[in-house]
């Protein structure tokens, strides 16, 4: 892609979506950050800039269809098309998440943020993603997301997950029906692996730079569509 690629990270102000902003931009691109907080969301465009980042703000509830709807409105009076999407906002719910303590609130929380959401901005952001040469779509997704690492006995998938593996899975399935629906569009799906966040009280054994990697990759992947990758190569569903 050229050097006029846009780009728009959701959940970009800090951990893994910051750095995916970082590394699209340390491409030539001009990405923008997605994020909820207005002054976390300005800090970071801030921080991207000093570093030669060609960063945006675009104020972004995944959560709430007005806010999803003047993101896009926002993009299409800047640029008049998108040409990479990366869904990367999520939320883990908290604990408990064992299946018979969890309070199923929670798990529609978890689903909102992490499945509709990505609904959400995909199908409002298609119309300028189809005014792209290449567009492409990349949603974070996690390796506790895959059932059959959840089933192999003995398997890192880490612990009992009602609410965040489920919805990971769930995203999954969401997205090879968008790639079966799509062929025109590029739609991957990949995971950071286990990486020092806030999501994980930065108990991850890998950076956020690391993790942001497999997005850049599949954001930049020349072709083929409907996959589910790590940074070793493609995960079992």
């Amino acid at each position: 892609m050229s050097e006029s690629t846009i780009a728009l990270v959701t959940g970009a102000n800090k951990g893994i979506g910051y750095e995916i902003a970082a590394g699209l931009g340390a491409l030539g691109w001009q990405v923008g950050v997605g994020a909820r907080d207005a002054g976390r969301r300005e800090a970071a465009v801030a921080k991207l800039r000093a570093d030669g980042v060609d960063a945006f703000g675009v104020p972004l509830d995944v959560t709430d269809d007005a806010s999803v709807t003047a993101a896009a409105a926002l993009i299409e009076e800047r640029f008049g098309r998108l040409d990479v999407l990366v869904n990367n906002a999520a939320v883990t719910g908290g604990v408990p998440q064992e299946p018979t303590r969890v309070d199923p609130a929670t798990v529609l929380k978890v689903v909102d943020t992490n499945v509709v959401g990505v609904i959400r901005v995909t199908n409002a952001m298609l119309p300028l993603l189809r005014r792209s040469d290449r567009p492409r779509i990349v949603n974070m997704s996690s390796s506790v997301g895959s059932l059959t690492r959840q089933s192999v006995p003995g398997s890192e998938t880490g612990p009992i997950s009602a609410a965040y593996a489920p919805s990971k899975t769930f995203l999954n399935a969401v997205t090879v029906q968008y790639a079966k629906e799509l062929p025109d569009i590029q739609i991957n799906l990949g995971c950071p692996g286990f990486t020092a966040t806030d999501l994980n009280n930065f108990r991850g054994v890998r950076t956020p730079s690391q993790g942001a990697a497999i997005a850049v990759k599949l954001a930049t992947r020349p072709d083929g569509t409907g996959g589910f990758y790590e940074d070793a190569g493609r995960i079992p569903w």
